[in-house]
């Protein structure tokens, strides 16, 4: 028994201190924290807000993955883009996306403990219908570094809730 209390005990010491050794969230200060929230607020401005897909382009990786809990999977940037362009930029209705205030955290992806090559994004986000707030959801994105540029590899949206 004593052996058996032994063993789990230092798996337990060796979990904690893992889980307790990984890249904890960046300050809200930092360059990458307002770099991603800059990011952020472009792709939304661009997709869901005003429809520049010029932009949107330029911001998300060719192999660009979208997971959705309500419409499924969105597979590759051309994809994404003619998607976008044919579903939320041709609604009769004005919607809009809108970030929650203070729930936005940034977790930065590094090599050997010290290059970053990526990071994970999260947060909740509220969505309008000419201007009525209609629901609420969680988003998940995984962000990348590629020839110095942070581009969108894979996006998250979860837990989608509706107001009415």
């Amino acid at each position: 028994m004593k052996v058996f209390f032994k063993i789990i005990s230092t798996m337990f010491l060796i979990l904690v201190l893992s889980i307790t050794n990984i890249t904890a969230q960046v300050e809200k200060s930092s360059e990458l924290f307002k770099t991603l929230k800059r990011n952020d607020s472009l792709i939304f401005d661009s997709s869901f807000n005003t429809c520049n897909l010029k932009i949107l382009a330029k911001l998300i990786n060719d192999d660009f993955e979208f997971y959705h809990d309500k419409s499924g999977v969105l597979e590759g940037k051309d994809d994404f883009i003619k998607n976008t362009k044919n579903g939320l930029c041709k609604s009769p209705h004005k919607l809009r996306r809108e970030l929650i205030n203070g729930t936005l955290e940034v977790f930065p992806l590094m090599k050997n403990d010290s290059e970053i090559y990526g990071a994970i994004q999260k947060g909740r986000h509220n969505f309008y219908e000419n201007e009525i707030r209609t629901s609420t959801a969680y988003f998940t994105h995984l962000w990348i570094l590629k020839d110095d540029k942070w581009v969108l590899k894979r996006v998250l949206s979860y837990n989608h809730k509706s107001l009415d």
